[in-house]
Order: C-alpha cells, then structure tokens, then sequence
C-alpha cells in the first residue's frame, strides 16, 4: 500500500477537456485563460482574477503590484511555504515574522499588533496572513488593525480554496473574495484542492491593480490602444495604431499560465464543491478517531469554513511515528519547517527562541493523508497504524 499525504484527482473528462485544447489553435494565451479567471473569480466571489504560471509568481507579482521596494517591511508568519515570505525579499522589502496561535496554527493578530506597537506608524507597509492548512484567517479583524496603521493585506488562501470565515455580522466571507485584502492568491500544485500540473491565481476587487497585474504577467507589454503612451506617428500609424503595435511600459515576466492548463482548471473547479465536501468528511473520522488520545497534543479538528488541504496532529515522538508511516507505506509530510530559521533568514539575525509557538508547533506537527479519492480503508489504516505505533511504546 502507497498513501500520500496529497494527491491529484485527474478524471476522464479533465483528460478530455485538456486534449480538446491541444487540439485547438490556442496553446498558450488563449480563450480557456479568460474563462477560468471568470469561473474562478465567480467561485470565490471576487471581481477580477489574473491566472498566474504558479503561486510564488502569483506572490511576487501581489508585491510588486504594491510596489514592495527596498527598505519596506512586511510582516507573515513563519509556518508557511517559503514563497509567501520570499516574494517580499524579490522585490527587496525585510520580512518580519510573526508568531502563530498554538491553538489555530495561523498568524497570531496579537502578536501582529505587538510588532506595529513597538515602532513608529510607518515602519511597516503591508501583512500577508496564511490561511495555513485550508483554515481562513479573520481577514475582518485584520483589515481593521491594517487600517489603524495604513497597511495593505494580501492573503495566501493557496491552501483554502473554498474555505471561509464568519465575519461580526453572522455573513460568512469566502476567502480570497477581495473584501477585507487587496489581492489573495491560490495555487493549482497537484496536492491542492484544484490541480493544473503548476499553476495560480490572483483575485482582487481592485480594478487598478487588476490592470496592472495584467501587464506584469506578460513583460510589462500592453496592446490596448487606449494605454499606450507613445504618439501614433511614431507608432507607424497616421490615424490610428497599427495592428502590429504594443508598449512595454514596465519591467513584467512572463508568468503566463496555458491555455490547456487553463482548461484542466476549470475541469477541477467544476469539482471543487465535492472535493471539499469529502476532504471534511476525512476530517471529521480523523477528529473522532484522535479526540482524547494521550498521545495527541493537538489537531486540526472540526472547524467550521476550514478547507482541510492538511489535516494536522501533534504528537510526541513525532520523528518515531514518521519513519514508522513510512515503513507501513504511509507518506505523512511535515509542514512546515519555520521560515526564520532557515539559513537564508538567520542570516538576517533570526535565531531560534525568537517564535517559541512556531518553533514548539514544529517538533510536534504532522500531516496526515488528505486528500478526496482517500478511501475509507485506506484512511482507517492510517488511523490503525498511528494507533499500534502508540499502543506500542
């Protein structure tokens, strides 16, 4: 038996609807890209959405769309992937980590508020909270301490794709729905919750940034006539700009996603609702098979709006239970290894004690086989070897 903790779910008509489009006269940039920023924004209830080649791209690209420079300081949490604090270091910026909520596993607000009380307003410009594991992240509660200081918020939502959180008023906000943080991103890696191969999205209600996150995703070129700066003598044209014509007006990338990837996307989305239905079904068994265990120090639990990418357990002898997994061919994974203390960020002077709730989440954390096409069998196994290993010691 072969279990990992995440796996894609390619179905016969996601082959279908991707070999249709290699069919088709589109590769690259074509109309499958449009359709799936639509679905997609419609499906988080944004606005706008920009399909991004991956979310670190998609990251770098929120920062830059800021305009993250050189001397600015951003703070995120250390239990996350690199890339949602790298993207500030692409364009220059200091990341400062916060800690996590021992009891949520996401970025602690207070330990925010503590970091923007301690220097003068202005010493740092934007948050980028993790809605870490698939569990939403109080954008509500954020966006007022953002206010309070003049930051902007972008949300890492690539682990919580449909998940939501339950705002003052009893409405429940979809994350990544653009009404508490000025852009969120998602990722479409086969282990997420939608799986194009490689892949991303950015969503925002923001119409100006929509814009220019279009420009950026291909070399900072635009082919609009009413955007271009240059005269049209000098374009070639007498009354108008030729066909020919575009403007390169920033410094952009080429993180353009494809047209077939595209089209593998929007297969998955189509599915989105199910996936997420059974991923809180394994929660569930995984929450009534660990609750009141000695040896569980925490999970994820059952949590309302919480889109379970992981479902996590702390546990002693977590090294002893990981090789034993592994042994009875089951692949747990851990997430994550804190990101100030990996050597590119202790260079910067983070040592460890610096994020005692990260750090302590770290020697003890887990995540277990979570993923839709989990059968019920394989699922209980994974139960019955995590219990005789305890059982055992």
């Amino acid at each position: 038996m072969n279990i990992p903790y995440g796996r894609q779910n390619i179905t016969e008509e996601d082959i279908k609807v991707v070999i249709e489009t290699l069919q088709s006269d589109y590769l690259t940039q074509g109309p499958k890209i449009l359709e799936f920023e639509e679905a997609f924004a419609k499906y988080v209830g944004a606005k706008y959405a920009v399909a991004i080649a991956n979310g670190t791209a998609a990251l770098h690209l929120c920062a830059m769309a800021l305009d993250v420079e050189q001397g600015q300081k951003v703070i995120t949490t250390p239990i996350t992937f690199a890339a949602s604090a790298n993207c500030v270091r692409y364009c220059g910026g200091e990341v400062v980590f916060g800690d996590i909520d021992p009891e949520t596993y996401l970025l602690d607000i207070n330990s925010v508020r503590k970091l923007l009380e301690a220097s003068p307003k202005g010493t740092y410009q934007g948050i980028i909270p993790v809605d870490f594991a698939g569990r939403a992240v109080d954008l509500e509660a954020y966006k007022k301490l953002a206010d309070e200081y003049n930051l902007w918020i972008i949300e890492d939502a690539c682990h919580a794709p449909g998940g939501y959180f339950t705002d003052s008023k009893g409405q429940q906000q979809l994350c990544g729905n653009g009404n508490f943080a000025e852009l969120a991103i998602f990722s479409f890696h086969p282990v997420k919750h939608i799986a194009c191969g490689e892949g991303g999205m950015i969503t925002t209600n923001d119409e100006a940034l929509y814009k220019k996150l279009l420009k950026l995703r291909t070399h900072g070129i635009v082919k609009s006539e009413d955007q271009y700066t240059n005269s049209i003598a000098f374009a070639g044209g007498d009354e108008k700009y030729p066909l020919w014509y575009m403007e390169m007006q920033d410094l952009g990338y080429n993180y353009r996603l494809t047209d077939f990837q595209a089209a593998l996307g929007l297969s998955q989305l189509s599915r989105a609702n199910e996936g997420i239905d059974r991923r809180r079904q394994i929660a569930a068994t995984y929450f009534d098979a660990f609750n009141g265990k000695d040896y569980i120090q925490g999970q994820s639990g059952v949590v309302e709006g919480h889109a379970y990418h992981l479902y996590i357990i702390e546990v002693e002898n977590r090294l002893g239970l990981y090789n034993y997994l592994r042994e009875h061919g089951i692949y747990a994974q851990i997430h994550y290894i804190p990101c100030h203390l990996m050597p590119y960020y202790r260079q910067f002077g983070w040592k460890e004690g610096d994020r005692p709730f990260s750090e302590n989440y770290y020697k003890l954390c887990i995540s277990l086989p979570m993923y839709p096409t989990l059968s019920e069998a394989q699922q209980q196994y994974v139960i019955s070897a995590i219990n005789t290993f305890y059982e055992a010691e």
